[in-house]
Parts: C-alpha cells; structure tokens; sequence
C-alpha cells in the first residue's frame, strides 16, 4: 500500500469513527472550512455550520447510528469512501441498514472540500417505513 493510499484510509477510518461517534462537530471537522456535500444530487451543503445541522438531522433520525467502512480507494486528492449506515428509526423503531458511498476531493491539508455522497433513497425509505 502507498503513502498516499495508508494516509486516506487513516482518514475514512477516523471519518467513519466519527460519525459513529454521535458528534456532528467531529464530522464536519473532516471537511474544509468551506466545504460541501452533496447527497444524491441534491443541494449541496455548504460551510461548516451547514454540515453541522445536516450530521445533527441524521442523528435525530437515528440515535443509534453506527457507520462502517466498506472500502476506501485513492488517487492523488480524489477519493472513493464506501460506507454501510445502521441504526434504529427514532419514530418507526425499524432497523435500517443502507449502504453508500462518497467520492472526495481533498484539499493540500487533507481535509474534504467536496463530497459527492451516494445512496440508495427508495431503500431507505422502504426500511424506515417498514
């Protein structure tokens, strides 16, 4: 494995701990100050207050979310970061499991300036609603 390639999978497994950590500051503190994400294809989510609320909205979904690293590849500042999401719907109390995956453009300090994430809504929805 390269440097490069041990340095961004030290930084998916530290992103994926910190989402599954329960601290939307610690996940937005992984992207640039004035970094964004979007998520399939929507908005993007701009700045790190914004990122913040966005983190905090899936927490309230889902207070148990867990979040693991499914795969994680590199080259030079673009980066794949496959991901499983778990955790218990806070009204329906269905188990979710869905998974996705991100791709970022770091910038010189490591630190993600843009997300495209990925996943799959109708899924989702589907195991929320039971």
């Amino acid at each position: 494995m390269s440097n490069l390639q041990a340095t961004f999978q030290k930084l998916a497994n530290a992103y994926t701990a910190a989402w599954s950590a329960g601290d939307p500051k610690q996940v937005a503190a992984f992207f640039a100050n004035d970094g964004e994400i979007t998520i399939n294809n929507g908005d993007p989510i701009v700045g790190n207050t914004a990122l913040v609320e966005m983190v905090a909205g899936f927490y309230s979904e889902f207070p148990d979310l867990q979040l693991r690293c499914d795969f994680a590849r590199s080259s030079g500042s673009h980066c794949v970061f496959g991901w499983t999401l778990e955790g218990h719907h806070v009204e329906t109390k269905k188990h979710v499991v869905v998974g996705g995956w991100e791709e970022w453009e770091l910038n010189e300090v490591m630190k993600i300036q843009r997300s495209l994430g990925w996943f799959d809504a109708i899924d989702y929805q589907k195991q929320i609603d039971g």
